[in-house]
């Protein structure tokens, strides 16, 4: 398999537990960036990018508008703004209304990044209780991108990852250590 040029992590309830995981066994050397859209509001879950700091082995940082995307990098999509990745390969953020109830929309996230990453984006989608990120999802999965869902049976809530199996957007359903396998196979 070729190295992602792009690795996104997105979940809703139920996720941030197996996406701090994943990060914090990224050793320092990992060198593909990684993209983290976790929802939450502007008061909620404010300390994800201190507690993911204080354990990674890799800068992470909340996007800023206009970040140009780097290398060996964890980025965090702020909250109540939607995350788009423009043709130059640098973030956008967005303030228009929240989509399924979400802002940031994992969907809008995905679909914006397959338009640029193409066959270089792997994604994966994991627990959380709407039908966010299946659409966007499948858009990967068409423009040739990995699209991956974490298995149901290992998500807290297993609506979101349903949804994507639902819609045939996945390239595999994958239990939770296969998933930190793959991605720790990137090092």
């Amino acid at each position: 398999m070729k190295k992602p040029e792009l690795i996104i992590l997105a979940g809703s309830a139920g996720s941030f537990k197996i996406i701090f995981e994943i990060i914090r066994k990224l050793p320092k050397q990992f060198q593909i960036p990684v993209l983290v859209v976790i929802h939450r509001g502007k008061e909620k879950n404010n300390n994800i990018e201190e507690i993911l700091s204080k354990t990674s082995n890799l800068i992470v940082k909340q996007v800023s508008d206009k970040d140009e995307i780097e290398k060996g990098i964890i980025y965090l999509a702020p909250p109540d703004y939607h995350l788009l990745v423009e043709k130059d390969k640098v973030f956008s953020l967005d303030i228009s209304e929240p989509v399924m109830f979400s802002r940031p929309c994992i969907d809008i996230t995905f679909e914006s990044a397959a338009d640029v990453y193409k066959k270089g984006i792997m994604a994966f989608l994991f627990s959380g209780a709407n039908k966010d990120g299946a659409k966007g999802l499948l858009k990967i999965k068409n423009q040739g991108g990995f699209s991956y869902v974490q298995h149901p049976i290992d998500a807290e809530v297993d609506t979101m990852p349903l949804a994507a199996i639902e819609l045939n957007a996945c390239t595999e359903i994958l239990h939770t250590k296969e998933i930190e396998a793959l991605i720790l196979s990137f090092s």
